[in-house]
């Protein structure tokens, strides 16, 4: 897809994608800040949410290759996640791909809504997780249990994606009993599966503004990299409220125009 921008739309576009690959890397919910910006440049909705989806995939490559390392013994579950994850996000691309414009842009406030709510409880979700592996005494896995419910998360992964993290750690806490650190390894993988693979036939689409995920690409690692290098001096529960606080404003402007 074609989209005509300035040189000021693609500075607009390029520091949102720095911010949120900054915030990806420290506290999550990169897209409420890159996805309101494409539309405000004037990216139809459904265009707009595929090419953040294209654009963004970069820059979760680091934090998803920092936590391999936790995923040591962890084969079997990978073997039945990833794939599971990579389905519901083809899934979840098919229905967008198929929801016309004005439909998806009426969703779109209550998506960024949904989202911000599950970013603003991001930590109760891993605070109850680990009180319920602690409880649990370390019982055996139930990996199989969570296949249907890591699909649907996926889906909706494929189809919006912002809070799909707290999701998948939610579901794989509720069902496998294993520490927080390697479900969070776990979670970023599947949630990475989901990405990629909504990434891969987002490209066949037609719907991809290819100019925007190339400036938005380059921004979200850079973003990444620096959160990366200024986390510990980051509060994430601090740059949650400001990321939560931005998409409540933005999805009330929508709800109000």
């Amino acid at each position: 897809m074609t989209a005509s921008f300035d040189l000021l739309d693609f500075v607009i576009i390029g520091l949102a994608a720095v911010a949120a690959g900054f915030v990806n890397a420290i506290a999550g919910g990169g897209t409420l800040i890159s996805f309101p910006a494409l539309i405000a440049v004037g990216v139809p909705p459904v265009a707009a949410n595929v090419t953040n989806t294209v654009a963004l995939v970069p820059g979760y490559l680091g934090a998803t290759f920092a936590q391999l390392k936790d995923l040591v013994g962890q084969e079997r579950r990978l073997r039945l996640l990833i794939p599971t994850g990579a389905l519901g996000g083809i899934v979840g691309g098919l229905l967008l791909l198929n929801t016309s414009e004005k439909l998806f842009a009426q969703l779109v406030p209550y998506l960024i809504l949904l989202a911000a709510f599950l970013l603003a409880i991001q930590d109760i979700v891993r605070k109850w997780v680990a009180r319920r592996i602690e409880a649990s005494g370390g019982s055996a896995a139930n990996e199989a249990w969570s296949i249907g419910p890591v699909f649907l998360a996926s889906i909706y992964g494929g189809y919006f994606g912002a809070g799909l993290s707290v999701i998948i750690l939610a579901v794989l806490g509720l069902v496998i009993d294993d520490t927080l650190t390697r479900l969070n390894g776990l979670k970023q993988i599947i949630a990475f599966s989901v990405n990629v693979a909504a990434a891969i036939f987002f490209i066949f689409s037609d719907q991809v503004v290819w100019s925007a995920a190339a400036v938005m690409a380059a921004g979200a690692v850079l973003g990444g990299v620096l959160g990366g290098k200024l986390a510990r001096f980051v509060k994430p529960q601090a740059l949650r409220v400001i990321v939560v606080t931005i998409a409540v404003i933005v999805a009330v402007v929508y709800l109000m125009r």
